[in-house]
């Protein structure tokens, strides 16, 4: 019993002589505890803010970047005479999602000089601007006001509506600020990019935003390629630059969604610069053509018609006359390369053809019948484009112009402008894709996107029908159109007296 009792006691003084131990250890500070977390507090987990810093390459300031940008980026005021009724370029369709224009007046002005705003950027010390072709459309005058407060007269050098670039020039005794262009190519989607421009007639208006997507057809889905961003931009902002984070300019801002405030498209910078020397001397853009109407190869054409590959352009149609018909291109035919390089999708194609010069051959690899043939081609010059809206590809016949007694400008309908729309099956018409704002048809509120579907009672399922309906058209006659509207899904009677 007595020799038990010892035996505790040494324990016991063994355990208070560790425990003691410990507790001077932890006075001593040779052992720390874990620091308490608040529980309302963030809970950073492996992250060494001090290193994290200094890691990793630095990340450019946008302040810097606008300082640098803000003074080569210019106001640009256009005035046409009074009475002249400025066209409306590129104004995309009231209809959901929808792309819009920046400079597109809400209102139908008629009477007094008609005035535009936009932005543009210089691109050397020597004063060339670049801009959207559809700011300074019709403009008879053309005003540009510097960063340093300075207006100056501005001469046009060159546009393309096809691509909504123009070019001006204005005369400085010095050598003016300019901007730096740099290579869209390598644009990727989530990169940071920096939009500069005078919203609203808010001046040097800095805004931030992401890459949404590369690549964005709008308007005509052979040429397109728009840069989508969301950072902010508004009525104003056309013509001006989207620069990345490096202080170059990759876009010019050109449209924004007609239902959506934080989605803006640009025009790649690299479309720009490849146009820049044809618009330097002749002042406008001249593209090869060959005179087809293209469409990609799906899974479904490419089992019914028993295709061995679903890369290339099939050819639909082959214009009368054309570069094409000439070769003697035929429908069905499946184009996979051009002088060897191979075509995966159509709009390949048309933008091969539309880089090279009028006059200049290629040579088409096509499949035919399962048969591989090689077809040269002299190419034309590609006709200018209607600067409404164009969803057609690069060989369709271009709009109508026998409807300008009415006022007005057609189109066919293809799958893809059926589609986007979200047409019913059941419309058959042509689109309305220009209205003369001094013409007939605007007095009876005919809008462009609106569907023809009869001219008298007669149907009117494509521009054939169209041109024979309106052919006999005398002065003083009216014509009653019926009308599908798709933004309203309704069908409507119009009548329209021929001036």
């Amino acid at each position: 019993m007595i020799q038990m009792a010892r035996r505790f006691l040494i324990v016991t003084a063994c355990l208070v002589a560790t425990v003691a131990f410990l507790i001077g250890l932890i006075v001593a500070g040779s052992l720390t505890p874990a620091p308490a977390q608040s529980a309302t507090g963030p809970s950073v987990v492996g992250l060494r803010p001090a290193k994290m810093a200094t890691s990793g390459p630095a990340v450019a300031s946008f302040a810097d970047v606008a300082e640098q940008l803000n003074p080569a980026v210019v106001n640009i005021d256009a005035t046409s005479r009074a009475g002249a009724a400025k066209p409306r370029a590129r104004t995309g369709m009231l209809l959901p999602d929808s792309p819009d224009l920046f400079g597109k007046s809400p209102e139908r002005e008629r009477q007094g000089p008609r005035r535009g705003a936009g932005t543009g950027f210089i691109i050397d010390p020597d004063g060339y601007i670049l801009t959207n072709h559809h700011v300074i459309e019709g403009a008879d005058r053309i005003a540009v006001r510097l960063a340093d407060g300075r207006s100056l007269r501005a001469d046009r050098v060159g546009s393309d509506p096809d691509t909504d670039i123009a070019l001006i020039k204005v005369s400085s005794p010095r050598p003016l600020p300019h901007a730096v262009l740099g290579d869209s190519d390598t644009l990727r989607v989530g990169e940071w990019v920096l939009a500069i421009g005078n919203p609203l007639a808010y001046e040097h208006t800095v805004t931030v935003g992401v890459v949404s997507f590369i690549g964005r057809k709008l308007f005509d889905s052979s040429l397109d390629r728009y840069i989508q961003t969301d950072a902010a931009i508004n009525f104003g902002n056309s013509g001006g630059p989207l620069i990345n984070a490096r202080g170059e300019v990759i876009g010019i801002n050109a449209a924004i969604s007609s239902r959506a405030s934080n989605i803006g498209f640009a025009v790649p910078i690299n479309q720009a610069s490849l146009i820049l020397p044809q618009l330097r001397e002749m002042g406008r853009v001249s593209r090869g053509y060959i005179g087809v109407a293209l469409r990609d190869v799906d899974p479904d054409l490419q089992r019914s018609l028993g295709l061995s590959s679903s890369s290339g352009a099939l050819v639909q149609d082959v214009t009368v006359g054309s570069p094409g018909a000439r070769a003697g291109l035929r429908p069905y035919d499946l184009i996979v390369a051009v002088d060897g390089k191979q075509v995966v999708r159509n709009d390949e194609l048309i933008q091969l053809v539309a880089a090279r010069q009028p006059g200049t051959s290629a040579m088409l690899q096509v499949v035919r019948d399962g048969r591989a043939l090689n077809i040269p081609v002299k190419l034309a010059e590609r006709p200018v484009r209607d600067p409404e809206p164009d969803e057609v590809n690069e060989g369709s016949r271009p709009a109508t112009r026998t409807g300008s007694l009415l006022g007005m400008l057609v189109r066919e309908i293809d799958v893809e402008m059926a589609a986007r729309f979200n047409l019913p099956k059941d419309i058959q018409g042509v689109i309305v894709s220009r209205v003369d704002p001094m013409g007939p048809a605007y007095d009876a509120d005919i809008e462009r996107g609106n569907i023809l579907l009869e001219i008298n009672r007669q149907p009117v399922h494509s521009i054939d029908d169209f041109r024979r309906l309106t052919a006999n058209a005398r002065s003083g006659e009216v014509l009653a159109l019926y009308l599908y509207k798709p933004e309203g899904t309704r069908r409507e009677l119009r009548t329209v007296k021929i001036d």
